[in-house]
């Protein structure tokens, strides 16, 4: 399963790759994250491996493993993610439109699916996956426009 989600943030490119880039404001954007952990590597550099944890229904945690595997910055980043139940590679692309707009795309591939439920999921409800990105997104372009 592959899909992309746009939007158009009133910020320069450096300054929305800067925000992106930096893990402290992960908490800003992405409602359920909890904390990122760097396991090997130097921070935002390639090879890099972090476990990132999010909150999943009231009491439950999802953990994650992050892999850097391009770091193009202000320009791209693409990163693996690993969790028990599925694995996905996010590409984001930060595109000037002015010297004060960035178009910021971002293009999710889920490379595998384990197990009934997620099997079950990604295939009848596709779109919640590209709805919680474009939400992360929307927080996203909220947060560095305040910036």
């Amino acid at each position: 399963m592959k899909f992309t989600c746009t939007i158009e943030i009133d910020q320069p490119q450096g300054k929305v790759a800067e925000l992106f880039a930096d893990p402290k404001y992960l908490k800003e954007y992405q409602d359920s994250f909890i904390s990122k952990e760097l396991l090997e590597g130097a921070e935002g550099q390639v090879g890099a491996k972090s476990k990132m944890l999010y909150r999943q229904g009231k009491k439950g945690v999802m953990e994650l493993t992050e892999t850097i595997l391009e770091n193009n910055l202000p320009h791209s980043f693409l990163g693996q993610y690993h969790h028990k139940h599925m694995d996905n590679t996010m590409r984001c692309e930060f595109i000037p439109l002015s010297d004060s707009k960035t178009r910021y795309v971002s293009e999710i591939e889920y490379t595998a699916f384990r197990g009934f439920m997620p099997k079950l999921f990604a295939k009848l409800f596709p779109g919640m996956f590209k709805k919680q990105v474009q939400k992360w997104l929307d927080s996203f372009k909220e947060f560095a426009e305040k910036q």
